[in-house]
């Protein structure tokens, strides 16, 4: 067993005696006040066995993926390497979800009283109702918000309006839409890290993306939609800083992380991201212009239709304590976020980013003997997870994400994905992440 290997090993027990502490302490707690608001802590769920039609679909899909992945991501050509990787990444989400049957997993999961689809009805009026948004975020306000609506910014909500206006309507359609939409953020992914650290380590990478643990949660969620438009933001804005149609990508770049921000406030935090993909690219100057240009089309269109984004965020804020996050104690979220953290990204991301943190101490590995700033392959590969894992790390110290980050969370956690890039031998790291996913969706009945 090599030095590495150890290593690696070493830190994936750290992480699993994190996810322990995390599960004894919050039992703990609950039996005593009852303050975590969660069934089976760290995570949103509720201890259930059960298999479902998902099962043995699930079973196919992870089998397949470990014993063929990364040949397959090896001698693919790279269009068809994407379109597989979606397919098979939709593939495994949908699976997931299945286990807990159509209705229940699926259908069901965007119509229950939390959820957005239960405003649509109330979107008649588009610009008034957008005008009057910030009037029903607050618990006492006449109508409020069910919580994911007040929650989030109205584009969250206005696309499941505009699914329902062309025919789209109704809980399945959003699901499918969610999980379909959600599992093309792997291809994004994949585009940018063969921009931004070559396709060597993309190819390296994309078995993981495609079994990434936290599908669990992307089916059905509309954060794994949140999470797909704020990767092809960044993927676009990879392609810009690397002279692929630099105009037009550094546009559509800027188009999306303005839509971002108004489908969740947290989104914001891509611009961390967003801002490493700038750090390491090379047409940085040339494309600010039209990123900028871009990146303001969908907060005007907003603001001159009514809403005030940062009203809204402020009355968030009050909404948030006065529910559950107001209850929920700060000093056991603080940590065990990052338990529930490990159970999305799996053991081979934690031995992936402590390889990552290596390579970022060496940045010129591979790359020329000036460094920065611009590191070699595995040194900008590792840039890119710091910045996610530093994004992560701003939202988990906010406070405004205590609990359910299993979910909330997807939009760093399949950046997080690709460090499995650096990891040798990634049949046997494959098989721990479908291991671990299949254990979490048939042992635990999850909220999302």
């Amino acid at each position: 067993m090599t030095r590495d290997l150890l290593r690696d090993l070493a830190a994936v027990l750290a992480a699993a005696l994190l996810v322990v502490a995390a599960v004894l302490v919050g039992a703990a707690i609950e039996r005593e006040d009852g303050t975590l608001h969660v069934g089976w802590p760290p995570l949103y769920a509720y201890w259930e066995p059960h298999l479902g039609p998902g099962t043995p679909a699930a079973l196919v899909v992870a089998a397949a993926v470990v014993a063929y992945g990364p040949r397959l991501a090896a001698r693919l050509p790279w269009r068809a390497l994407l379109g597989a990787a979606w397919g098979t990444a939709t593939a495994w989400t949908f699976s997931l979800a299945l286990v807990d049957g159509w209705h229940r997993g699926v259908a069901r999961r965007l119509t229950t009283r939390y959820e957005y689809l239960r405003a649509v009805d109330r979107f008649d009026d588009i610009p008034g109702t957008l005008r009057d948004f910030t009037h029903h975020i607050l618990l006492h306000s006449p109508g409020h918000w069910p919580p994911h609506v007040a929650g989030h910014p109205p584009a969250a909500t206005l696309t499941f309006v505009l699914l329902d206006r062309v025919g789209l309507g109704g809980g399945a359609w959003a699901g499918v839409w969610c999980v379909t939409v959600g599992a093309s953020a792997c291809t994004a992914v994949l585009v940018t890290v063969r921009a931004m650290a070559g396709e060597v380590l993309a190819r390296r990478a994309a078995p993981f993306l495609v079994l990434a643990p936290a599908a669990v949660w992307a089916g059905t969620s509309a954060d794994g939609y949140f999470a797909a438009v704020a990767a092809w933001a960044v993927a676009l804005l990879a392609l810009a800083v690397t002279g692929h149609r630099p105009r037009s990508a550094a546009l559509g770049s800027g188009l999306l992380f303005g839509l971002t921000g108004y489908l969740s406030y947290g989104l914001t935090l891509t611009a961390v991201i967003a801002g490493a993909v700038l750090l390491l690219g090379r047409r940085r100057v040339r494309v600010l212009p039209f990123l900028a240009a871009g990146a303001v089309v969908v907060p005007l269109a907003f603001t001159l239709l009514g809403f005030d984004w940062w009203e809204a965020y402020r009355l968030l804020v009050v909404r948030y304590h006065q529910g559950a996050g107001g209850i929920r104690p700060y000093g056991y979220w603080v940590w065990a976020n990052l338990a529930c953290t490990v159970l999305m990204v799996g053991p081979a991301t934690v031995a992936g980013l402590r390889r990552a943190t290596a390579a970022a101490g060496h940045p010129t590995r591979g790359g020329p003997a000036s460094g920065w700033p611009r590191p070699g392959g595995d040194g900008r590969l590792a840039v890119l997870m710091l910045a996610a894992l530093l994004a992560l790390l701003v939202a988990d110290l906010s406070g405004m994400s205590k609990a359910e980050t299993e979910r909330i969370w997807l939009p760093f956690a399949v950046w997080l994905s690709a460090a499995g890039a650096f990891l040798t031998r990634p049949r046997g790291w494959l098989a721990a992440q479908a291991v671990l996913a299949l254990l979490v969706n048939h042992l635990l009945l999850t909220g999302w």
